[in-house]
């Protein structure tokens, strides 16, 4: 088994509309509530970078990685790598991270995929870190 072989995903249903849900994936604003209190920056447009600025357990950091689709109210994927992991930046430590939407009678679920954890400790630790963001999310929109 490969590192490539351990996908973390995470799901979560909330209660509002696609427009809402695609909102809080793109806004920097309501990113800042429910991701860790990290200042995220990009244009949201395939090839442009994004990064996050923030703090994490008590140590500051400054993720980045590139937009790389964008389907409106669909689908946002992007790279990742931070340099909290230790790794080397070079390509083979950027993870994929894709959300898919989907909604159904004004409720719209959130699927999301981290691809190339090391292990299968890595990986749990991604699901459970995105089930978190995730949570968060849902509490912030369903409280609108």
């Amino acid at each position: 088994m490969n590192e490539h072989d351990f996908i973390a995903t995470a799901q979560i249903k909330i209660d509002a509309s696609l427009d809402i849900v695609w909102d809080a994936l793109i806004n920097p604003d309501v990113i800042k509530q429910y991701m860790f209190d990290a200042k995220v920056i990009s244009d949201w447009r395939v090839g442009s970078k994004i990064t996050w600025e923030g703090e994490w357990k008590g140590k500051t950091f400054k993720d980045k990685g590139k937009i790389l689709e964008v389907k409106p109210k669909k689908r946002l994927a992007y790279s990742h790598y931070s340099p909290l992991t230790g790794e080397p930046d070079i390509p083979e430590n950027y993870h994929t991270v894709s959300l898919e939407l989907e909604n159904v009678r004004n409720q719209t679920t959130v699927m999301l995929t981290q691809n190339n954890n090391s292990s299968e400790e890595a990986k749990k630790h991604s699901e459970s870190n995105w089930l978190a963001m995730l949570s968060g999310m849902k509490k912030i929109l369903e409280e609108k």
